[in-house]
């Protein structure tokens, strides 16, 4: 037991200053512990082994304990190095019986493993060591074959038969037969998911192997760093997002969640299909414009032109005169024939009184068509200087004009024009004619 320490000793040492420092495998280290098996028989030629190889009864050397114990660490690829101790008691050299001679060995070793992340783990190992008969030593070089069946993931069973070939012509060339417990461990899960931090993608939290390491905490099977809604189950179409009402936009998108809706009115209903979401809609029912919050512009007059463009809403008219009535030939003529019969008090601008009443008739006319503007003329006969005529007709032009506006028609609907005698209609040679030269037109300004 005293050689046992000290093979021990050496071989944490030969781990410790080893210059391996990859670790790219999931639990790098291994240590295996168990018997191991001297087998020297026949001494001299290998080769006749034949049958004998596995005689345990008459060939091999075993001590009835833990009589080995191996180290070693994965550099990746399937390859690990490593060193091994072992003790035995020799009492059957070959079909000689000797007086228990002891035997030491301590070997390094470089080991290729074929198949990864299995239950049978199958591999090979070459490498060299010293070892000593009864205080005799000798280099060696060894191989060997061997097998590790994995209980878990970290403990199994190691199986494992080696030729140690001794270079000097004292050395005892042997078979040594191990069989024992292999215990890996080594490997880092920060996040205590059960998968390795070299592999985890999130190695801070705790997630799920599908999606290497990384948490899905809604359980919608999107991972979180993908899933737009990480703490609400949803659709994979939508993003990890739900959608209640089943539109096809996502919740955390949708003004109307619970109502199934259009994605251009951000999920919300319309009805009306006018583009104004019902919510919104003032006449859900009824298409019609945003800027009128969804309802229909009224049409008061019924003239088809919108209230909002007419400028004459309480009055039918046409599209062409913006909604207002259109003065026509018919109307301008009765204007023009009440108008010439508003007489004037004798060389003057003032009204007469027996003319009053014509201005009921004009100002019914006017106020038809409220959006219409007018010129007022005034005109004289020959009869006096042409200057006295001009300033005659301006001033009853004006007179007219003031009644109006007095009446009620607006001032900017109503021009004042003189023309003295320069517009006769009939001839100034006689009476009659003048008669009818001395006037007063209302005339629509087009």
């Amino acid at each position: 037991m005293k050689h046992l320490s000290k093979l021990m000793a050496v071989a944490l040492l030969f781990v410790g200053f080893s210059s391996i420092q990859a670790q790219d495998e999931n639990n790098p280290w291994q240590v295996s512990f168990g018997v191991n098996a001297i087998d020297v028989y026949p001494t001299g030629d290998v080769s006749s082994f034949g049958n004998e190889l596995f005689n345990a009864n008459d060939h091999w050397n075993i001590l009835p304990s833990i009589s080995y114990i191996g180290v070693s660490k994965s550099v990746g690829d399937g390859f690990a190095v490593g060193v091994r101790g072992s003790l035995n008691k020799i009492s059957k050299l070959g079909d000689t019986a000797v007086d228990d001679l002891s035997h030491y060995a301590l070997d390094g070793t470089i080991k290729y493993s074929f198949l990864k992340n299995t239950t049978i783990d199958p591999f090979i190992e070459v490498g060299g060591g010293y070892t000593w008969v009864d205080e005799i030593g000798a280099g060696t070089v060894n191989g060997g074959v061997g097998v590790n069946l994995w209980f878990s993931e970290n403990i199994g069973l190691t199986l494992q038969t080696s030729y140690k070939h001794a270079f000097e012509d004292y050395g005892v060339k042997h078979w040594q037969h191990l069989a024992g417990i292999a215990v890996k461990f080594g490997g880092t899960d920060t996040d205590g998911d059960g998968i390795y931090d070299k592999d985890d993608a999130c190695p801070e939290v705790a997630g799920l192997e599908a999606f290497n390491g990384c948490p899905d905490a809604d359980g919608d099977g999107i991972e979180d760093s993908k899933d737009s809604c990480p703490n609400e189950a949803g659709s994979k179409e939508m993003n990890g997002c739900p959608d209640a009402d089943g539109d096809g936009v996502a919740d955390k998108d949708d003004a109307c969640p619970n109502e199934a809706g259009l994605a251009a009115l951000a999920g919300c209903p319309d009805a009306d299909g006018d583009g104004v979401a019902d919510k919104d809609d003032e006449c859900p029912n009824e298409a019609g414009p945003a800027e009128n919050k969804g309802c229909p512009w009224p049409d008061k007059d019924g003239d088809s032109v919108l209230d909002k463009d007419d400028q004459c809403p309480d009055v039918a008219g046409t599209v062409a005169n913006n909604g207002c009535p259109e003065v026509t030939e018919e109307v301008q003529k009765q204007l023009n024939d009440y108008a010439r019969t508003i007489l004037f008090d004798t060389g003057k601008a003032t009204l007469s009184p027996a003319t009053t009443s014509v201005f009921v008739d004009i100002i019914r006319i006017l106020g038809e068509y409220p959006n219409s503007k007018f010129t007022v003329e005034g005109h004289t006969d020959s009869v006096g200087s042409e200057k006295l005529n001009q300033s005659l007709s301006e001033k009853r032009a004006n007179s007219v004009r003031d009644f109006l506006i007095a009446e009620g028609i607006a001032a900017d609907r109503l021009t004042a024009i003189g023309y003295g005698e320069s517009k006769p209609i009939a001839s100034n040679k006689t009476r009659s004619g003048r008669k009818e030269n001395r006037r007063t037109e209302i005339n629509l300004v087009k």
